[in-house]
């Protein structure tokens, strides 16, 4: 007797071939004008030495506004121009670049990693610790941040560490209000019960359990504040409370051109130009991670 056999209610295979397929559509809609501006603005960091063809604080008064290659007067020896003291514009845009990534990276690794770890302990430990932790942060959040900023420069003294620890302070409230919100999610998840039935220690819960499942929110954050971080060290610097010169920074560079801006355009706009298109390519970037990180906004997606 023949055995009839029932057709399967989905093809072999179907599950791979739509995870492959659903991949490399995350990966298509990739802003890849915004990662290339990134890629770019961390090799001309990385490699500012090499990449600038003059040095950023050399002055030349007799090459002083002179106007960029294309337009009339200009030359190739300087692409985008010289600024008022003759130095080139293009070597000062590319070391400012690397201030920018440097203030960056270190306002967000030490701001980030102290919200990280008051968010885990405000949402993990909750009750009396959880409302003191979260009226400290909501007292970081009601001040003004280019104040705060202001404040701190002002009284240490402007300069690279300066920078930083204003940011660090202003930045590490978002992230630890974020994360706390995250934490008393996963702190509601079995997993976590199961551990406690098996006697596993607070700490031991936070850092097998709670970090890991709080890391993507955590990536996204940071991500996200890379150009906000950008822009409260160019505006601090375009006060006069960032960088001291001679170092170039793209809000310097923006507040020398200021009063030339009818004459020699230049100065302010390209390093102007700077920071709208990293911010903008940060921001862009950020938003893209969070959906591709995001188990919910990716099946919505499909």
């Amino acid at each position: 007797m023949a055995r009839l056999e029932a057709p399967l209610p989905f093809p072999v295979g179907a599950g791979t071939e739509d995870t492959v397929e659903s991949g490399r559509s995350r990966f298509a809609r990739l802003p890849w004008t915004a990662f290339a501006i990134i890629v770019i603005m961390v090799t001309v960091a990385v490699f500012a030495p090499v990449l600038a063809p003059h040095s950023p604080t050399e002055q030349s008064l007799p090459d002083k506004l002179k106007p960029p290659a294309w337009q009339a007067g200009g030359s190739s020896e300087h692409l985008l121009g010289t600024d008022v003291l003759g130095r080139d514009m293009l070597s000062r845009l590319i070391y400012g670049a690397r201030v920018s990534l440097t203030v960056a990276a270190c306002a967000l690794l030490s701001g980030g990693t102290i919200g990280l770890a008051v968010g885990i302990l405000a949402g993990y430990l909750g009750g009396r610790s959880d409302s003191f932790l979260m009226r400290v942060v909501d007292a970081t959040l009601t001040f003004p941040t280019i104040l705060i900023a202001l404040l701190l420069a002002v009284s240490l003294g402007a300069g690279l560490g300066t920078i930083v620890l204003a940011v660090t302070v202003i930045i590490w409230a978002r992230f630890a209000r974020v994360v706390r919100g995250e934490v008393l999610g996963v702190k509601a998840r079995d997993f976590v019960a199961l551990a406690r039935v098996h006697g596993c220690s607070h700490l031991r819960i936070m850092a097998r359990h709670i970090v890991p499942n709080v890391m993507n929110t955590f990536m996204v954050l940071m991500t996200l504040h890379i150009g906000f971080v950008i822009i409260v060290e160019a505006s601090l610097s375009f006060l006069g409370a960032g960088i001291p010169p001679p170092t170039p920074s793209w809000g310097q560079m923006v507040a020398d051109g200021r009063s030339h801006i009818a004459s020699a355009w230049w100065i302010a706009v390209v390093p102007g130009t700077a920071i709208m298109l990293v911010v903008l390519a940060f921001n862009l970037f950020g938003d893209w991670l969070r959906d591709w990180l995001d188990p919910r906004l990716r099946s919505c997606s499909r």
